[in-house]
């Protein structure tokens, strides 16, 4: 079975601290740290710490490439996957999650492609690319990435499968995991209704087909090269934190069921033990 881990954008909007508590409570493997407006989470010593006092590693580093996130590290977008894969090797994470370029971004566009292929070479991490998905204003359906938001119709090395963003897009996400192929060494397991807007529900609360791209993790060769499984679920309208921990012990539930290889046995009845310290 692959590791399952926990985005610390997953607790937004509490910080990343909070990610690591929960993920330790629950009984995630890791997490995949996103690299925001947070200050713990763009300080790899202040993350180091989290890591030890908690005991649970980061699997993967998320590059601040969010719109909001265009200032973090500074401007330069080249700059910033250099320093994001710096702080994958330093924090023994395999991988860096990377979303394609912004299409006003035309020089970053024209040299993308390069410095994915080069800037893991020498640490050794893999340079994951995302799948996107249009943005619909004013029903004005717009593409606002370069070239595009399926990485496969570019190629790339390795990739990030998101389902959240493929419920946007209204993209096959079973068609698109097997373009991917072997290069795919990252899921965002999430779920979408097929609103044109990114959901990030609690897996199974979508129509993405969740518990199938499970299976084919779980039989393939995903979990042998080394694949992350990461719960990237919008908390942010939990009311309180007992609210977020529930949704979180749920997604991780689904997972950890629908990854098994073999026959899914039904749950156990009884709420999951966890460790509430308050509320957000």
């Amino acid at each position: 079975m692959p590791p399952v881990a926990l985005s610390t954008a997953s607790v937004y909007p509490e910080p990343a601290a909070a990610a690591f508590e929960i993920a330790a409570d629950l009984g995630y493997d890791g997490v995949e740290l996103m690299i925001w407006t947070d200050p713990v989470s763009q300080d790899v010593r202040a993350v180091d710490r989290l890591v030890r006092r908690y005991g649970v590693p980061v699997l993967a580093v998320h590059a601040p490439c969010l719109a909001v996130t265009q200032r973090v590290w500074g401007s330069d977008p080249i700059g910033r996957i250099r320093r994001s894969v710096v702080a994958a090797d330093l924090l023994g994470a395999g991988t860096v999650v990377l979303h394609p370029p912004f299409r006003w971004q035309r020089r970053y566009a024209a040299a993308f492609s390069d410095e994915v292929a080069r800037a893991g070479e020498t640490a050794g991490v893999r340079l994951a690319v995302e799948n996107m998905f249009p943005v619909c204003r004013g029903g004005i359906r717009t593409v606002p990435y370069a070239p595009g938001f399926d990485p496969t119709e570019v190629g790339h090395a390795f990739y990030t499968l998101d389902l959240s963003h493929t419920a946007a897009a209204g993209s096959d996400a079973l068609a698109m995991q097997e373009r991917m192929g072997t290069g795919l060494v990252h899921v965002h397991l999430t779920d979408g209704s097929g609103a044109p807007r990114d959901e990030h529900l609690v897996p199974g609360r979508g129509n993405q087909p969740c518990r199938e791209l499970c299976e084919r993790l779980s039989a393939g060769p995903f979990a042998h090269a080394g694949g992350v499984v990461v719960l990237e679920v919008s908390t942010r309208r939990a009311r309180t934190r007992q609210a977020r921990v529930a949704m979180l012990s749920d997604s991780l539930l689904y997972a950890r069921l629908n990854l098994q290889p073999g026959p899914v046995p039904a749950p156990r009845p009884g709420p999951v033990p966890i460790r509430v310290t308050g509320l957000t």
